[in-house]
């Protein structure tokens, strides 16, 4: 199992940027797909950027060019730098891992392939 502690949110106003980190209790270099997904008020969870243990990232197409997913596999930290934020991008930001032999988790960025999640931090974009 691993636990993921997420921070770096705040209030932003459009067009502004933020980091936000997701601090992993143990390495997870080789065994996860790691995520991040944002839930808006009244909204389903989406997925936005997922990294997996080669290396590969992918994105949703409403952030590609924006956003940028990356690990630091030394401090077993996932970041996600968020660029050109938007009010409509306001939310919860959650981390999120899977098992690596779940591969389809980081292909499909659906909320129900991964089974470990922070408690999430919030963002405020504001107009």
């Amino acid at each position: 199992q691993v636990q993921l502690v997420e921070s770096g949110g705040g209030s932003v106003q459009a067009g502004g940027s933020l980091r936000l980190s997701c601090a992993a209790s143990k390495n997870t270099d080789s065994s996860y797909c790691m995520g991040w997904f944002r839930q808006a008020p009244g909204k389903e969870r989406e997925g936005v950027a997922t990294i997996d243990s080669d290396g590969a990232t992918r994105y949703a197409d409403s952030v590609k060019g924006r956003f940028t997913i990356s690990k630091d596999n030394a401090k077993n930290t996932l970041y996600l730098q968020m660029n050109s934020l938007q009010p409509e991008e306001t939310g919860m930001y959650y981390c999120a891992a899977e098992r690596a032999s779940h591969y389809w988790a980081c292909q499909r960025m659906r909320r129900r392939d991964f089974g470990y999640w922070g408690q999430g931090t919030q963002v405020t974009v504001s107009s």
